[in-house]
């Protein structure tokens, strides 16, 4: 008899169960592959598991480094016009504040 997943565990259950593993467990890919096997999963499945969270995992990265960088250089461009415009003040908080977060975002999409 093979060992199956019981038809009763959706797919949701079962990247639930793995995504656990990873980030509040911090199991390795081959921990959570092999805890996959363990509850009924082929090595195929288990695998494509996995590369769906890294996938996942990566496309949110990318998604909030594109934010931060947008954000930090609305900030950033909004101190120093607003600067600029010599209205009486110097919004040093924005213009630092911009920096370092488009500078976040920046790194995070270099290094991914």
């Amino acid at each position: 008899m093979e060992n199956t997943v019981p038809e009763t565990i959706t797919a949701e259950q079962i990247h639930s169960y793995a995504a656990n593993l990873m980030f509040h467990q911090d199991k390795n890919n081959y921990e959570v592959k092999m805890a996959l096997i363990q509850q009924g999963l082929d090595e195929d499945s288990a695998q494509i598991v996995i590369e769906n969270i890294e996938s996942q995992v990566a496309a949110a990265r990318v998604t909030r480094a594109n934010k931060d960088m947008l954000y930090g250089g609305l900030w950033l461009v909004g101190g120093t016009v607003l600067t600029l415009a010599n209205i009486g003040f110097i919004f040093w908080g924005a213009i630092v504040f911009g920096g370092i977060q488009f500078g976040r975002g920046l790194m995070n999409t270099i290094t991914r």
